[in-house]
């Protein structure tokens, strides 16, 4: 069982085979998914599934904090279900794989007030980028 589906369990949000196969999806480690790529995966678990209720699936999951969604320069947004641990991305530049990294520093990084321009900060998103393994060996 998934760490997502689990918590959705716990806060008694109706599973139906739709939504789980929504949240089936979005299982393991390293997961941001666009909301398509999620949709083709469901499918292929359940192939009824339409193209709304993933899509509403997905607003709610992020409406109800169980989804990060993601935007990186600026394509399609992705959803990451570590939503319970801060983390950072690291992204490759070619294949655009992402992955959650947890680098050093970040947690002191701070912006001085006449930096602001008036924002009230709550967050903070580093992105890393190079090239994965395998698009370096090419």
């Amino acid at each position: 069982m998934t760490a997502l589906l689990d918590r959705l369990r716990q806060r008694g949000w109706r599973l139906t085979a739709q939504r789980r196969a929504v949240a089936g999806v979005l299982a393991g480690e390293h997961v941001h998914l666009t909301a398509d790529q999620v949709l083709q995966r469901a499918r292929a678990v359940l192939p009824e599934v339409s193209q709304a209720t993933v899509y509403a699936t997905l607003a709610e999951l992020v409406a109800m904090g169980e989804l990060r969604e993601v935007a990186l320069d600026g394509g399609a947004r992705r959803f990451d279900p570590n939503v319970g641990d801060e983390h950072q991305h690291l992204v490759c530049r070619s294949c655009g794989a992402i992955r959650d990294v947890h680098p050093a520093g970040v947690g002191g990084l701070r912006l001085g007030r006449g930096d602001r321009a008036g924002y009230r900060l709550d967050g903070i998103d580093v992105t890393f980028r190079g090239l994965c393994p395998g698009c370096a060996a090419r």
